[in-house]
């Protein structure tokens, strides 16, 4: 019986071949990044902090959420006034839902049933179905030009802040409406809260300032002096470390949470604007607005250890 010679040459193939078919179990997770101004996301590997593709994202992509399960995004667009749902191994599309005028941050519930978003017209959040897009209710808060729509890590309430506003609004979620404000300071942008739920964390751009809130008596309890326009807030997953964004002054800073202060300084691109962390918290990615890129943060050292290009004028960022 002779052998076919199609045999050799298959299993020679599949011999090179498997180290690709491997990779997807030991891909890295991926930063996604949207780009005002380009009407894209841009895709980084952060094994090799490297753009490795591009999503059309609409006319002007600003919030961005991410379902990791699905592997879902949710982002805004500006001048479509919608949300957007796009498939991340499709890289297109889903579907699309109105918001109304200059929708920016949103933010996914914890239980992945919920999308939140902040939206200028009516001063409102926009509460839609997370599975389906349907809507459930729009929100009406105190604060003018709402900026950013943030659930609580219970997923009982969303903190809301908005750029014309000395306060944080409220929201209990299931009432789906307003119930308290807490003062902070002028335009108060970035929220974040402990992976515990029992303080929240606020970046105040105006007031150089970023306000810790007791969340049970919703009372400030510290306040923070910050750089110039301190406006982005991410927390580390070990809830030990707090990093804000400082447009002006080009940095992020790094509030050490026991003690309620700056441990740390790092100098970044320009306009520092959203962040987002890697799940084992050892990467942070910060898009930076005036420079088209992302600045990579090894968390261990508290040093930059890439500078990534992207599109113009990148928002923010979110890891799946």
């Amino acid at each position: 019986m002779t052998s076919s010679p199609t045999l050799p040459r298959l299993a020679a193939a599949l011999q090179l071949a498997w180290p690709l078919l491997c990779a997807p179990a030991l891909a890295a997770p991926f930063a996604y990044v949207p780009n005002e101004k380009s009407g894209t996301v841009s895709i980084i590997d952060t094994a090799s902090d490297s753009v490795i593709g591009e999503i059309a994202a609409g006319s002007r992509p600003r919030g961005i959420a991410i379902d990791p399960a699905r592997g879902a995004l949710f982002i805004t667009d500006a001048t479509a006034r919608t949300l957007l749902v796009i498939d991340t191994a499709e890289r297109r599309v889903l579907r699309q839902a109105p918001l109304g005028a200059s929708p920016e941050g949103v933010s996914l519930s914890p239980d992945r049933k919920l999308v939140a978003a902040a939206v200028e017209e009516g001063n409102s959040v926009a509460l839609r179905n997370a599975v389906n897009g349907a809507h459930i209710a729009d929100i009406k808060v105190e604060g003018h030009n709402p900026e950013h729509a943030v659930f609580s890590p219970d997923g009982r309430e969303l903190y809301v802040s908005a750029e014309d506003a000395e306060q944080i609004d409220v929201i209990d979620v299931a009432k789906q409406r307003q119930v308290a404000s807490i003062a902070v300071g002028r335009r108060p942008r970035g929220i974040g809260f402990l992976p515990d739920g029992s303080r929240a964390y606020v970046a105040c751009e105006l007031a150089d300032t970023v306000y810790a809130i007791d969340v049970a008596s919703r009372k400030v309890v510290a306040t923070i002096a910050a750089g110039k326009s301190a406006n982005g807030i991410v927390v580390h997953p070990d809830g030990k470390r707090v990093y804000v964004s400082n447009g002006r002054d080009a940095t992020v800073m790094v509030i050490d949470t026991a003690s309620n202060m700056v441990v740390n300084t790092i100098a970044v691109g320009k306009r520092p604007w959203n962040m987002a962390l890697t799940p084992d918290g050892n990467k942070l990615y910060v898009a930076n607005g005036r420079s088209n890129s992302v600045s990579v943060i090894d968390t261990r050292t508290g040093r930059v250890i890439s500078e990534i290009m992207v599109g113009e004028l990148p928002w923010g960022v979110a890891i799946r």
